[in-house]
């Protein structure tokens, strides 16, 4: 091993100082590529310069990649400022030798207002394709394998913002990312730096404001999701993944239902806001009849009573107490697209949400009656808990596409808002048992064979407030929802490969 070779990004002189000292105290270093938009200079033999807009531009990669005379690079995202722990390099560059990995990370620690907190990473899995997988702020890339994945795939595409996304898939296409569950340094505290739109492989955690969270549906990220697109659809051909846009045809439901529609709202625990969505949901103008289906996962605050009330009240909500205690809210769904009284179309409404009016459901039940689609995703918009529009407001996915939806859905995190499917469809397989990432499963697991339909006007209100499931977590509940996404895009991944290999 010849020594590391680091690439930092320049993010002002008196930062840049005091990471440029700890890292010539290395004796593993033999040379400090440093990133910038201009403007820098450097007394010191070991720095070399290179101009660039953006750490993830394709064109620069490739420059660096060309120059680098050592065994491996060690990537520090943001110049950021570490504190190493006791033989924290040679521990990278051992595991790397030991695994021929394309590339190690670790644990790591931050510190933030004067304690030192444990920031744990996630294995990288084959489905961990996502633009926004955290590695934390360091990496070690192995060039053997950087120069051996760019030789048999080729150069890394010319990209703006996705040319480091780029780099990443194809180094993992042969070689593994190999995650150390150690805390190896210390991330020091005022050290984030900017979160730049196209500079995901910055982002390190779960974001905290929706803003950051819904970045890849904002309209001015246009480009940059065009290009992590391109690079993730690039991907999936390398590996035998990628699906042509050619869909089976709906196949005849086979039996009749009660009712044409049925709102679906899993509900546990939700005494505040479960009447709200109820008689959202009771307040639809439709030119069918259709029903309400609650499913009642045994709550304990209330929220059995006001259903029991509601109920009475109204004979087209139909409140289930399932026989089972073991159920998340994808077993839930089970329960109503199970039911005898469920209607053709199952449609979503989460018990904390509402319609945005009265329309929703004739809507979306419009585009089943004059398109093949297995399901349809509307759009919606985030609000408080005074109903309130909250940034960025809007969310429309209006990224989707008919000839490519299908393939970017492995990369995105979701999908979008009310999500409605044909239910004898849905019944084939069931939802996943499991309160988070059930319908992104779903989601994928029909568009493996069929269209999706979208409509994208605003239909539904996504309140947020401190009880939400998904408000900000703890990093290792981040982790573990962010890890069961990453599984479910390994299985849909290794489905599609053997789908296109028969």
């Amino acid at each position: 091993m010849n020594g590391i070779t680091v690439i930092v990004t320049y993010q002002g002189q008196s930062r840049f100082e005091r990471v440029q000292q700890a890292l010539l105290r290395s004796p593993f270093v033999r040379k400090i590529f440093v990133v910038h938009p201009g403007g820098f200079k450097s007394t010191q033999s070991l720095c070399k310069s290179f101009e660039a807009p953006s750490i993830c531009e394709g064109q620069l990669w490739n420059r660096l990649i060309g120059q680098v005379r050592t065994g491996y690079l060690l990537l520090i995202q943001d110049c950021a400022e570490i504190e190493w722990g006791p033989g924290a390099l040679e521990r990278l560059i051992d595991a790397a030798e030991t695994t021929k990995a394309g590339m190690i990370y670790s644990d790591y620690y931050e510190l933030q207002a004067g304690r030192r907190l444990e920031h744990p990473v996630n294995d990288y899995q084959p489905g961990s394709i996502r633009d926004d997988f955290n590695f934390g702020p360091v990496r070690l890339i192995s060039v053997a394998a950087v120069r051996s994945s760019l030789k048999k795939y080729g150069a890394i595409a010319d990209l703006s913002h996705a040319g480091l996304y780029d780099l990443r898939l194809k180094v993992s296409t042969d070689y593994p990312l190999f995650h150390l569950q150690e805390y190896l340094y210390t991330k020091m505290a005022g050290t984030n730096g900017p979160l730049p739109a196209h500079d995901s492989g910055k982002r390190e955690g779960r974001p905290v404001s929706e803003e950051k969270h819904f970045a890849y549906v904002d309209p001015r990220h246009q480009a940059v999701q065009r290009e992590m697109e391109a690079a993730a659809t690039a991907h999936l051909k390398r590996i035998g993944a990628w699906m042509k846009p050619a869909f089976k045809d709906i196949p005849a439901p086979g039996l009749r239902f009660p009712v044409e529609a049925s709102v679906i709202i899993p509900v546990r625990n939700r005494r505040r806001t479960v009447a709200d969505a109820v008689h959202s949901a009771l307040s639809q103008k439709t030119d069918f009849a259709f029903n309400v289906i609650c499913v009642d996962n045994h709550s304990t605050d209330g929220t059995t009573k006001v259903l029991s009330g509601l109920a009475r009240k109204f004979p087209v909500l139909k409140h289930l107490i399932p026989q089972r205690t073991d159920l998340g809210i994808g077993g839930c769904w089970n329960e109503a697209i199970f039911a005898d009284c469920c209607g053709r179309i199952s449609v979503q409404l989460d018990s904390d949400d509402l319609y945005s009016g009265p329309h929703t459901v004739q809507k979306i039940v419009d585009l089943f009656r004059s398109s093949p689609c297995a399901m349809v995703i509307g759009a919606y918009t985030l609000v408080d808990e005074h109903l309130e529009t909250i940034p960025p407001g809007l969310i429309d996915h209006r990224e989707w596409t008919d000839d490519n939806g299908r393939n970017n859905a492995v990369r995105i995190n979701g999908l979008g808002a009310p999500r409605a499917f044909r239910t004898a469809l849905v019944r084939q397989t069931g939802f996943l048992n499991v309160s988070y990432g059930e319908d992104y499963a779903m989601v994928l697991r029909l568009l493996r064979e069929y269209r999706l339909g979208r409509i994208y006007e605003n239909l539904y209100l996504c309140r947020r407030w401190e009880g939400n499931t998904d408000a900000d977590l703890p990093v290792e509940k981040a982790n573990r929802n962010d890890a069961f996404k990453d599984k479910i895009r390994t299985l849909e991944i290794m489905a599609r490969q053997t789908l296109n290999r028969t």
